[in-house]
């Protein structure tokens, strides 16, 4: 009796990857709605206010200070080995490595540069957004402080805002905002917001970076990840022009002159010369043009056949040397007594 092995979800995962890659009949593209514009709002808003508890050293930067003198990395030791590779989360080589590696196998399965694309511009936005912010306000860093209680802005530092904060939200984020299904949209969504405030409390722990910090990393990268479907045809129009390179540069190739078929070795190639006045050829380029090719060097002169086609080496007859004494088989007359009757 035949039994069937039923399947295990190894064997589905696996089976799932040996199919054809195919473009999906439709991609669900996030769209600017009135939802979104007012939490993009709302997100800036808190950004600016943050920016401006910081600028004039109101009760956020006292507390910045306050938490600093806590010494979380003293009051915790025991996770701090943890921590310094958890904090790898929010670095910008490894994570953009990572996610990348992930789209890019999407865009693979599905036809569809989109993912690249998106995460591009993201980490784009999220250089200069955040780069000039850093630049502009110029705040020093915990570890290099000079005056108890000042918001230490404009003093050359590059800490405010938390580029690993804002980091750990947009290249996380970024992949609940490619989910294909509002399920999977909505558990992404909840994993990247735990890992980017897991790591931006890492970063408070370790003394790299102040609270207030922390707070305009987080809201930096929800305005990337909420201003994204405003690049979305610009994203379109670079996926189209992309495409349409390369059917160019495949048509290119496609239209190369092949070369002209060898003629057989061993048989004359016919080669036109130019005629004389009176429409003959001459009798010297006439007969040179009848000469059979030159063998490559790597073969024997004359015609190369195969193996299975050449006559065999071995002469036809016996192969002892000949006798003078002795009288070949066939030149026997009589032939041999029968017995028996």
């Amino acid at each position: 009796m035949r039994t069937e092995r039923n399947l295990t979800r190894l064997d589905r995962v696996f089976a799932r990857l040996d199919r054809e890659p195919e473009r999906p009949a439709h991609i669900d593209v996030p769209r600017m709605s009135r939802h979104r514009v007012v939490l993009f709002a709302a997100t800036l808003a808190f950004y600016l206010a943050i920016v401006w508890a910081v600028a004039i050293t109101s009760w956020l930067v006292r507390f910045d200070w306050q938490v600093m003198f806590f010494r979380p990395y003293q009051q915790w030791p025991e996770i701090h080995a943890f921590l310094d590779y958890y904090v790898v989360l929010g670095q910008r080589g490894p994570t953009a490595v990572m996610v990348a590696a992930w789209l890019g196998w999407r865009s693979w399965r599905q036809h569809t540069l989109r993912p690249l694309l998106t995460l591009g511009a993201s980490l784009l936005l999220l250089n200069i957004t955040v780069g000039a912010a850093k630049l502009g306000m110029g705040r020093l860093g915990p570890h290099y402080a000079i005056t108890i209680g000042s918001n230490e802005m404009g003093l050359g530092g590059d800490i405010f805002p938390s580029g690993h904060t804002a980091n750990a939200v947009v290249t996380w984020g970024i992949l609940a905002y490619l989910a294909s299904t509002p399920r999977a949209r909505r558990w992404l969504s909840a994993l990247s917001a735990v890992t980017s405030l897991g790591v931006g409390l890492t970063t408070v722990y370790l003394g790299t970076h102040w609270l207030s910090d922390v707070l305009l990393g987080w809201a930096a990268g929800l305005l990337i990840l909420l201003a994204l479907p405003w690049c979305e045809p610009l994203i379109a129009r670079a996926e189209t022009g992309i495409f349409s390179l390369r059917d160019s540069w495949r048509a290119r190739r496609g239209r190369v002159v092949p070369a002209p078929a060898a003629s057989p070795v061993g048989v004359p190639a016919m080669v036109p010369h130019p005629a004389t006045a009176d429409g003959e050829v001459p009798a010297r380029e006439s007969a040179a043009s009848v000469r059979a090719p030159r063998a490559p060097v790597y073969l024997a002169p004359g015609p190369h056949t195969a193996r299975s086609e050449r006559t065999p080496v071995t002469p036809v007859g016996s192969r002892r040397p000949p006798h003078a004494d002795r009288v070949a088989r066939s030149a026997t007359t009589s032939a041999r007594p029968l017995t028996g009757g």
